[in-house]
């Protein structure tokens, strides 16, 4: 896997991520919808940390500036 994703875009999904799941702990959002926002939160969380993202691979988008 080649990273296609720039320290900014994990640092906001790492926000993302974050806020998900405290709104979805602190019990602000239940349900279908909650579990559904945690599973994004959870993905968000995985292509943060290994700097891919798949669907940037299939539309041939890359933000990092640098190819490895």
């Amino acid at each position: 896997m080649t990273r296609n994703m720039a320290n900014s875009d994990r640092i906001i999904r790492f926000i993302i991520a974050a806020v998900a799941a405290y709104l979805y702990f602190s019990g602000t959002l239940t349900g279908t919808l909650g579990i559904a926002l945690l599973i994004v939160a959870a993905i968000f969380l995985l292509t943060s940390f290994i700097s891919f993202c798949p669907l940037y691979a299939i539309f041939g988008i890359s933000t990092c500036k640098v190819k490895q």
